[in-house]
């Protein structure tokens, strides 16, 4: 069952919402011990939820659109009450005093929020092993990892343990995982979904976004979670509404950059790329190469900007305000330092060390000042580009679904991953990863697309289009296939 089936059984009174909940929760305990996406489930929270909701409809009282639909949410994402440990000892104890906008606005709309899912510590990371707790494993091949940082989401929601899951994107986030667990992943264009009660990364690149298996889920989510919020001083005095999606492409350009085709992807990936591309142009689309001349300094330019907002943003966590206080420390210095060696891990620490540096006295101009004006350079070429062409394409991820372990110890190779999804973030553009097909060895590929900056009603048209004329959405891990 999709998300569409769980509100139309619902809705039309075929099956309870508890009824709903309770098959959710079957399939979260066959399935979670082996893929372990969840760090907490609150089946007591969501089936008070349900229950209020069975009497709701038997009362005849008007209901919210994702009514009856069970849902995940990333565990960076604030949920009052609930723990909140964006995957870190330093927050493994917290539970917020206020819901997160989307988190709210979820509940408005009778969603059943089941639990909170694993990610890499304070989303760093792109495959979910450097969670404080424990990896999270890919539903395709539970030796491998399922991407980051929201692994736990995407994980959750390719094993059928729940139709919709919330992630994070700060460079690629949602969209890599979506692409290793043969799933629909969007990044939202920036201030389009509130960030407040996030727990932030990078506050210029963080955006939460939906995880489904199709286009039109993702777009129904992304109806219920987007729009103006005035506690997030970069929320749009936007929403977002669903745009029908195409018969065929006919009229619509889409660039291909010479400078993805430039960069190493492992062949069958672009093996499948190709496939996508050429059934994008069987729908009447004109493909037409492009140039996006900075594109090579994203990675370069996104470890600079990034760590260097992570190093502020996570400044606040020094023993004293709240998170993990270490213990019989002399004085505020050693209390400072002691608790975030205690907190942090490796990765955590590595960006913090990276960004503080780049922001220090004697660098900050060789370094982060540069960095901000390749960021422009960058931002420029995408206004040539689609002064040119409707939508980007190209590969989500230059491979395939990775071994656990085979790239933890390497973080280069680790951060080389997200090659392809950076640029729309430093960009602030929409952007979605959707299946387009397996490799040899059954590990699903991601085609992503890329759109102007508000574009997202015709991106996940375009998708919807491609899907309406495709299976590759409607593949199952074969964990799911086992009942």
């Amino acid at each position: 069952m999709n998300a569409l089936d769980f509100h139309q059984a619902f809705s039309t009174g075929a099956l309870s919402a508890t009824e709903l909940l309770d098959q959710a929760l079957e399939r979260v305990s066959a399935r979670d011990p082996k893929v372990t996406a969840f760090l907490q489930v609150d089946e007591e929270g969501a089936r008070k939820a349900a229950q209020a909701l069975d009497a709701r409809r038997a009362s005849g009282e008007p209901l919210g659109p994702l009514a009856g639909v069970p849902v995940a949410i990333k565990d960076n994402i604030c949920t009052e009450g609930l723990l909140t440990t964006a995957g870190s000892k330093m927050l493994a104890h917290y539970r917020p005093p206020y819901d997160a906008t989307v988190v709210s606005r979820l509940r408005k709309a009778d969603a059943l929020l089941i639990g909170k899912t694993n990610l890499d510590e304070f989303a760093m990371g792109s495959s979910c092993e450097n969670s404080a707790f424990f990896p999270s494993r890919n539903p395709w091949d539970l030796h491998r990892v399922p991407g980051g940082s929201s692994g736990g989401s995407a994980a959750a929601v390719a094993a059928g343990m729940v139709p919709l899951a919330l992630g994070s994107d700060t460079g690629g986030s949602i969209r890599q995982p979506a692409a290793l667990c043969g799933l629909t992943g969007m990044k939202p264009s920036y201030g389009l979904v509130s960030r407040y009660g996030l727990i932030a990364f990078a506050s210029s690149f963080d955006q939460i976004g939906p995880i489904a298996s199709s286009a039109r889920e993702c777009a129904w989510l992304l109806e219920s979670i987007a729009g103006h919020d005035p506690r997030d001083a970069t929320s749009l005095p936007t929403g977002f509404e669903r745009q029908a999606p195409p018969r065929s492409l006919r009229g619509f350009r889409l660039g291909y950059p010479k400078e993805f085709r430039d960069v190493l992807v492992e062949p069958a990936v672009q093996s499948r790329i190709n496939k996508a591309v050429k059934a994008l142009e069987a729908l009447e689309a004109e493909v037409i190469p492009v140039r996006l001349p900075s594109i090579d300094a994203s990675l370069a330019t996104y470890l600079v900007l990034a760590t260097a907002e992570a190093s502020s943003n996570l400044a606040r966590y020094d023993g004293v305000h709240y998170g993990l206080r270490a213990q019989g420390c002399a004085d505020l210095e050693s209390l400072t330092a002691r608790s975030r060696a205690a907190g942090f891990g490796p990765e955590v620490r590595r960006r913090i060390c990276l960004g503080t540096f780049a922001l220090s006295s004697g660098y900050y101009d060789a370094y982060y000042r540069k960095a901000a004006a390749v960021r422009r350079r960058i931002q420029a070429d995408f206004r040539k580009a689609f002064a040119r062409v409707d939508v980007i394409v190209g590969p989500t991820s230059p491979i395939p679904a990775f071994p656990l372990g085979e790239r933890s110890n390497d973080p280069l190779t680790m951060y080389a991953v997200d090659v392809f999804t950076l640029a729309a973030n430093l960009a602030g553009l929409p952007a979605l990863s959707m299946p387009c097909g397996r490799t040899r060895d059954g590990l699903p590929v991601g085609l992503q697309l890329m759109g102007p900056r508000l574009s997202d009603p015709r991106l996940l048209a375009i998708a919807e289009c491609y899907q309406a004329n495709s299976s590759h959405h409607l593949e199952t891990a074969p964990m799911c296939q086992e009942g």
